[in-house]
């Protein structure tokens, strides 16, 4: 065992925001910085850290281009000038091989993916491409023939896959970030395993137009770095809506991973005791005793979630059907015997799934999906370790599988749930080895996430990858405000942490304090907004609703108004102190229409239904009722919705008594209790006002 032996000698760790600064003021240049990578890289020519690289004539002569065009456009239009990066071979490069480390699939392709295009763009100069977990399956990073890449802090134990290279060589300061892929893990494992910062993104906002897939309906590219602030920054830039990936949102053209603020009170998730799996690792144990501590005293709330509808969709990658979607872009590859055994041995799996299969757990997951919507709904983020433990590689290659399934553990439900999530080191276990932690949220939380988890992250660790040295500084906070400024109230989206706040951010306005309107207040989901967006209205009955208050440059506040959609405004708000500033609120004709919201708890019989019909008509309203479920042997479902002692069983027999008007059933487990957090929280309804009604 050994401590951080990387041979940067004290040189600093290569961060994007000091080499910005270091060229902003010409004290360094990318021709430098290229001798410096390739110096780090020579010194460890045996750690298989990657499977193919530029020519060392090829990055000087790529440095100096970069250098002439920075002298013709200027540093301000290269937001990566200068950046040393990384890609894993699953990645396209431009007249470079694409192996996903099997020579059989090898190709050259003619352009690159489109995020390599864009990180070229923004003058970011590409070293080479990594090692892997061959056709990007594993978690544990020794499934390739191009060699074992090698923990830098202990050559007998992993560095995590699949995308072990790209981990390896930020940690050891060859590149300043890496791209890599994440379908079960494969992005965040390797990130625990060599104190470095593994991002997720939501799928759908980088690109994956240019990668060989995995699992085609789950993959995302993932980012390296040793902060999480410099993650964001390479996210913010390589995000964006892709017409070439049929998996490419338009959201992605809208949201920002950089710039939230943390808040100052905060919820996080946290595993019951009976759900603590280790696997007899007491250190794994420790460290997530300690990490809870350390978040609580960051303003956290621990809430205890249960953790088995996530374990059980974790599950469904590789004893699911999804394995025949891993086999089918390679299954003439496995035929012909042209994977590693380990490999074969999983995808052949795959011909094993039906047709049934398939839509039984595609419907499973979809209501495990909604139930785990229901218990993210009310947190901030989800907190879990990153990995349960760690192997030697001698003990992954004598289990290959088993083990594997364990590394995944906290890991693989991740983007089958349609989640987003960002791995940070914390502190080193007692045997040497790093420990990784992950915050988890919803799909576009990415923002909210990466707030919280910069905060843990500098709270709790020491150094910086493999370097042995403090972690670069973050890069400088927007100055404050100057000369004249409005206090602006705002909600929902543009709170901080949520998916619009770098509209504020970037505009340099400051958070001023949290609070609550006066009583009297409602929000109110609205259709077809992106991303999703609550109105707050101003009712006659209501309640104090949470905002905060941002003093914004009034200098900017023409162009921040020009971004705000109807039906959203704005106007005057009333704080519960008193205060009266200007904020968002929602038009009116937005929600001028009904939803009628009925509690089924209270027996729904045919009468009752009859009342809620005439009550709805009245309005003009849809209604929705919160029923609750009892799902047979068959799979269908009954809706307890209750005429003397006979229940009602399915929608047809509920629309049938209150036709004309429009039905839902909403199944819960407890409609009572789902009610009211419904009207809070819901942003599936379209624009219309909530009104509670009932028995």
């Amino acid at each position: 065992m050994h401590s951080a032996a990387t041979g940067t000698g004290q040189c600093p760790p290569l961060g994007v925001a000091g080499l910005r600064a270091s060229y902003r003021n010409g004290r360094l240049r990318p021709r430098e910085v290229i001798e410096l990578v390739l110096d780090r890289i020579a010194r460890r020519p045996q750690d298989s850290v990657w499977i193919s690289r530029f020519g060392d004539a090829e990055l000087r002569a790529s440095a100096g281009d970069l250098e002439r065009r920075a002298g013709c456009y200027g540093h301000e239009q290269l937001p990566l000038y200068g950046i040393p990066f990384a890609v894993k071979d699953n990645i396209d490069v431009a007249g470079m091989p694409t192996t996903a480390a099997c020579p059989a699939l090898a190709y050259t392709p003619a352009a690159s993916a489109t995020v390599v295009e864009k990180l070229l763009a923004a003058g970011a100069f590409l070293v080479g491409k990594t090692n892997m977990d061959q056709l990007a399956t594993g978690l544990v990073g020794v499934r390739s023939p191009y060699g074992v890449p090698a923990n830098p802090f202990d050559a007998r134990y992993p560095v995590g896959g699949s995308s072990a290279g790209s981990a390896a060589a930020v940690a050891r300061g060859q590149v300043s970030f890496a791209l890599g892929t994440d379908t079960a893990g494969s992005g965040r494992v390797p990130a625990a395993f060599t104190n470095t910062v593994g991002w997720k993104p939501s799928r759908g906002l980088l690109s994956a137009a240019g990668v060989v897939p995995a699992c085609r309906s789950l993959d995302c590219v993932s980012i390296f770095s040793l902060t999480v602030e410099e993650a964001a920054i390479v996210a913010d830039l390589a995000c964006g809506h892709d017409p070439a990936d049929p998996g490419s949102r338009p959201e992605a053209d809208q949201l920002r991973f950089a710039g939230a603020v943390a808040p100052a009170r905060f919820r996080f998730g946290v595993l019951d005791g009976a759900d603590r799996e280790f696997f007899g690792d007491q250190e794994g144990a420790r460290l997530y005793d300690e990490a809870l501590a350390e978040l609580t005293g960051l303003g956290g709330e621990p809430v205890t979630v249960p953790f088995a509808p996530f374990r059980e969709a974790g599950r469904l990658l590789y004893d699911g059907p999804w394995v025949a979607e891993r086999l089918a872009p390679f299954e003439e590859l496995v035929a012909r015997g042209a994977v590693l055994p380990v490999i074969a041995e999983i995808l052949n799996g795959g011909f094993r799934v039906s047709g049934l299969d398939v839509f039984r757990g595609m419907h499973r997951l979809e209501a495990l999906r909604q139930e785990v919507r229901g218990l993210l709904r009310p947190l901030d983020a989800l907190f879990l370790p990153t990995t349960p433990t760690i192997y030697t590689i001698a003990e992954i290659q004598a289990d290959p599988l088993r083990l594997n399934a364990r590394l995944g553990t906290y890991t693989a439900f991740v983007n089958l749930l349609d989640l987003a999530a960002v791995a940070v080191p914390m502190s080193f276990r007692r045997d040497g080895l790093p420990a990784g932690f992950t915050f988890i949220g919803p799909r576009d939380s990415d923002a909210r996430l990466g707030a919280l988890a910069a905060r843990f992250h500098r709270q709790v660790a020491r150094t910086a990858g493999a370097t042995g040295l403090p972690l670069p500084a973050p890069p400088p906070p927007a100055p404050p405000p100057t000369g004249e400024t409005l206090r602006l109230a705002v909600v929902g989206a543009h709170l901080s942490g949520e998916p619009l706040n770098w509209q504020l951010t970037e505009i340099g306005a400051r958070l001023v304090r949290t609070c609550r309107t006066e009583p009297g207040y409602r929000l109110y989901a609205l259709s077809n907004t992106t991303p999703a967006k609550p109105g707050l209205v101003r009712a006659t009955s209501g309640a104090a609703i949470e905002i905060e208050i941002w003093e914004v440059p009034l200098a900017a506040v023409g162009g921040f108004l020009s971004r705000v959609a109807p039906p959203l405004c704005i106007g005057t708000v009333t704080t519960e102190d008193g205060e009266t500033v200007k904020g968002f609120l929602c038009e009116a004709h937005a929600s001028g229409d009904y939803v009628l919201c009925v509690d089924s708890d209270d027996h729904m019989d045919r009468d009752l239904l009859r009342i809620v019909a005439r009550e709805a008509a009245q309005y003009d309203a849809d209604v929705v009722i919160f029923a609750a479920t009892n799902v047979n042997a068959d799979g269908s479902v009954n809706y307890l919705i209750e005429s003397d002692d006979t229940v009602i069983t399915g929608i047809q027999a509920v629309e049938s008594i209150v036709a004309p008007i429009v039905i839902r059933l909403e199944p819960c487990r407890q409609a009572s209790d789902r009610l009211e957090d419904f009207v809070l929280h819901s942003r599936v309804l379209t624009t219309r006002r909530l009104r509670l009604s009932g028995r």
